[in-house]
């Protein structure tokens, strides 16, 4: 009697194991038939531009909008408060490179403070002039196209600081110049450097480029904001969620492919 238990025991659960394992397949076949985890990871894997079409050409344009404001906004507000080029190394303005072997033949007899001075004062004519950007940069993004739009969010990750440097640089700088020209005023060692970069430039020993220092300021505080406010698309491209406004997040999401 025991033996005849044992075996109805063992043939009870070879059926059960049997019909786990049946109901395990059948559960494969349907995860295959409708795109499983490996269907998944390959829809995900060529995701970026093709889930853009889910989206409507307004939405898209409207959610690079409000990144780009915010990207535009953010650089801005980091460059104009005090100390905002100076403290910063990536953007920090030096001396001319036709100018250094002056910097250090001065530092090198104790009057480094000169130098010092100048440079402070170019990165504090940069910071007087950076908010300028703000209104400009703006309008820039009211007047984008669909076209625009659609380049930026398929472009690199610099794409839309690529579409700001074409689009308003000139501007910029025709803003940034006099403001930075006032500030300079303010240095006595301006007027100075204007003399002698101008008179190098006449015998190739200074850039031409370099022969005005307001010139050279307004130019390198254009660098500047637009390397910023890559930094800022960057940023907002590898991380959606730190986009502001839910629709951005959404097609930034999208785009990351997650």
């Amino acid at each position: 009697m025991d033996t005849l238990r044992k075996l109805l025991c063992v043939s009870l659960l070879a059926c059960s194991t049997q019909a786990a394992a049946l109901d395990l397949g059948g559960l494969l076949d349907k995860a295959a038939q409708y795109g499983g985890p490996q269907a998944a990871s390959n829809t995900q894997a060529t995701k970026p531009t093709a889930d853009l079409s889910t989206v409507s050409n307004k939405d898209q344009i409207g959610s690079l909008k409000q990144a780009l404001t915010q990207g535009a906004e953010a650089a801005v507000k980091n460059l104009a408060k005090e100390n905002g080029y100076l403290d910063n190394p990536k953007v920090r303005i030096p001396l001319p490179d036709s100018l250094q072997k002056a910097d250090g033949l001065l530092r090198q007899f104790g009057m480094g403070r000169y130098s010092d001075d100048l440079i402070a004062s170019m990165n504090h004519a940069a910071e007087a002039a950076v908010p300028e950007a703000k209104t400009l940069l703006v309008g820039a993004v009211k007047k984008m196209t669909v076209a625009d739009a659609k380049s930026i969010l398929t472009g690199p990750d610099d794409a839309a600081t690529q579409y700001f440097r074409k689009s308003t640089e000139t501007a910029l700088a025709g803003k940034f110049k006099p403001i930075v020209k006032k500030s300079m005023q303010k240095v006595k060692l301006a007027d100075k450097y204007d003399q002698f970069a101008g008179k190098g430039a006449q015998f190739g020993l200074v850039d031409e480029r370099d022969a005005k220092l307001d010139d050279y300021i307004t130019r390198r505080a254009l660098d500047g904001l637009f390397l910023m406010m890559a930094e800022q698309e960057k940023a907002i491209r590898a991380n959606p969620l730190e986009a502001t406004g839910n629709l951005a997040k959404k097609v930034f999401t999208i785009l990351r492919g997650q």
